[in-house]
């Protein structure tokens, strides 16, 4: 009976390299955690500004388009006065 409680002592047990092992890559994932988050936090800013750059050139050619078209309205009126 001594026999069987000692076998089944040894065999339940984890060899020491291999919960070193886990251990070790549970360290290295924890270290690489937060230098991971912080890249993820800067493109996804990265992206948001250029977003908002992209929104804002694009405003400012609208801008620029009906400035064109109000200034080649009012020169058309000022020369069609000037004729009569």
């Amino acid at each position: 009976m001594e026999d069987e409680s000692e076998n089944s002592t040894e065999s339940d047990q984890v060899n020491s390299q291999i919960t070193d092992s886990v251990t070790q890559i549970n360290t290295s994932v924890l270290a690489i955690t937060p230098s991971q988050s912080m890249g993820l936090v800067y493109q996804t800013m990265a992206h948001s500004i250029s977003l908002t750059m992209q929104n804002a050139v694009t405003h400012q050619n609208g801008v620029q388009q009906i400035n064109t078209s109000v200034i080649s309205t009012a020169c058309q009126r000022i020369m069609s006065l000037g004729g009569n």
